[in-house]
């Protein structure tokens, strides 16, 4: 168990085993658990403790929508201030419980138990909770600390090749944000290991967490050096948007190896550090080639939340391990990607 990263005072990330850990850290009273049909199914022992709410799966779930009918639920179960929220699940419930628990009576208690890698490495550590409108990422959304979020990397074992992939895109941009040595790792290791090495696997996701914490420590809300998180993400959630079908790890992968090329375009990034990280996607299993044509895709960059009157601020890698963070035009950006 790691249970020395923090963000800020009020939310500890522990990495162990769920069921041993969450006795000590629930607080003593009503636990309402929200979760998702597999994990119902996966760990209803786990579950079984606690009154709990099912939503359904996959991002189109991650909306208002859902998020009334949890509110409703919640009001016919006699949900009150006192209620501590426990979020079992992968990031899109880990969203949905930070973003109900955060707004129903103007704020409830939470904890996270994260049962993917894309969860544990990124979605359920920070305090960014946020729902999707029409298909555009987290356009509603809060900042609210959980008070814990647990990873157990055991529960990674039931995970579709595909989803375990896309939370390692995460963990690839993580050691590009802000951990050469974390890269490096990742860089002398094949995806099989990963998915049987528990031992690594925690390391990694240790690691990661580090990178974040350690940002949003300085930067809880994303006025400066948060903002270095969305390393491949504008692009990636314009390719979201315009593809359907890739999840948000994949979409993520092909944003950073653009992003990476342009800056080396702008004279930012050395070209054999663009290589490493296309080398290491690829090799991880990503297709990095854009799914769409560039021009559809700055429409979409164009209603990114992170969009004010057509200028950007748009993360660029300068180093493995390092990025700096420019303000450019919707055009400027299109012209490095060409």
């Amino acid at each position: 168990m790691d249970s020395d990263l923090k963000v800020k005072l009020e939310s500890e990330i522990y990495i162990g085993r769920a069921g041993e850990l969450l006795p000590g850290l629930l607080p003593s009273g009503r636990v309402v658990a929200l979760s998702d049909a597999n994990i119902d199914r996966r760990y209803r022992k786990l579950l079984g403790g606690y009154e709990h709410v099912l939503i359904g799966t996959g991002e189109t779930v991650k909306t208002l929508h859902t998020a009334g009918t949890i509110y409703r639920r919640f009001i016919e179960m006699g949900v009150d201030r006192e209620t501590f929220v426990l979020g079992i699940g992968g990031g899109i419930v880990t969203d949905m419980a930070g973003f109900v628990a955060a707004t129903y009576m103007r704020g409830l208690r939470c904890g996270f138990v994260s049962t993917t890698l894309l969860g544990q490495v990124d979605a359920s550590v920070g305090g960014k909770n946020g729902v999707n409108v029409d298909g555009y990422k987290n356009m509603v959304g809060t900042f609210s600390q959980p008070q814990f979020v647990v990873c157990d990397v055991s529960m990674l074992a039931t995970l579709p090749d595909r989803e375990f992939r896309a939370g390692l895109a995460e963990a690839v941009k993580a050691g590009v944000v802000g951990d050469p040595e974390l890269f490096a790792l990742l860089e002398q290791v094949s995806f099989e290991r990963l998915r049987t090495d528990e031992d690594l696997l925690e390391e990694v996701v240790a690691a990661a967490i580090r990178v974040k914490t350690a940002i949003v420590a300085r930067d809880e809300r994303e006025s400066g050096e948060r903002r270095k998180l969305n390393l491949g993400h504008t692009l990636g959630h314009a390719i979201e948007k315009c593809s359907p079908l890739m999840n948000h790890g994949e979409a993520v992968a092909v944003g950073m190896a653009m992003i990476s090329r342009a800056a080396v375009r702008l004279g930012l990034l050395p070209s054999q550090d663009a290589a490493r990280i296309a080398t290491l996607l690829e090799r991880f299993g990503f297709a990095l080639a854009p799914p769409v044509e560039l021009r559809k895709l700055m429409k979409a960059v164009l209603r990114d939340k992170k969009a004010a009157d057509g200028v950007l601020r748009v993360v660029l890698p300068v180093a493995v391990g390092n990025c700096v963070v420019r303000t450019m035009t919707v055009e400027e950006l299109a012209a490095a990607l060409r």
